[in-house]
């Protein structure tokens, strides 16, 4: 896809922490020179490699209030401790520039971007098969205390909730292919439909992963 072909698009991932959705993002931007990530502030403390600048933009938290203070955000919450917010610079320049902008968020930030720009965003809600399998991704990445998964696994049924009821895709993140094949899809068609090139086969994939249509059969209560 080319910013001179397709118009700008806010394409918004949200899901219980585990998921898999900063990878997919990740995989999308780096498939597509015209995509760039919505890159957050945050006042937690870096994980892992996360770099300033590149994943986050840690700040802290007194910086972050006079951010508040100014208006510079589009959204913001505070999620598990922690405060996140969207740049509202950062939505301006992707969309004046035609580029699909990845948020990596909340369900309730994403809401928020889908109540600013109703028309340039698309939601995406990724999941992961059961919620036994995202306690094992959970624990397999070594990042977090056992104090910090078990909140997140307590959080998660709410978090994917919300997402389910008010989400416009969503992904079951079970082989990566095909999770990257749906994402890719959704893309395309929200695109079209904002006056890119018409794309059938994309515009049927799409049609699959509607919330409502997606089966969820492991996250039965």
């Amino acid at each position: 896809m080319s910013s001179e072909a397709a118009p700008g698009l806010l394409l918004v991932l949200s899901a219980p922490s585990g998921a898999g959705k900063t990878t997919l993002a990740h995989r999308f931007r780096a498939a597509h020179a015209d995509a760039v990530f919505s890159i957050s502030a945050t006042t937690r403390a870096p994980r892992g490699a996360e770099r300033d600048g590149v994943d986050y933009h840690f700040v802290s938290p007194e910086r972050f209030a006079a951010l508040v203070g100014e208006g510079a955000f589009a959204e913001w919450a505070e999620v598990h401790g922690a405060r996140y917010g969207t740049l509202r610079a950062t939505v301006g320049e992707a969309l004046a520039a035609g580029r699909i902008a990845i948020f990596d968020i909340d369900v309730q930030g994403g809401s928020l971007i889908k109540a600013a720009w109703p028309r340039e965003t698309a939601t995406v809600f990724v999941l992961p098969p059961s919620m036994a399998e995202l306690e094992r991704r959970l624990r397999g990445r070594s990042t977090d205390s056992e104090e910090v998964i078990r909140r997140r696994l307590a959080g998660a049924r709410a978090e994917v909730a919300r997402g389910l009821a008010g989400y416009d895709y969503v992904i079951v993140n079970d082989v990566l292919a095909d999770a990257d094949a749906k994402l890719e899809a959704i893309a395309r068609h929200e695109r079209a439909l904002r006056g890119g090139p018409p794309d059938e086969a994309a515009a049927r994939l799409a049609a699959v992963c509607r919330r409502g249509v997606v089966p969820l059969a492991g996250w039965r209560e």
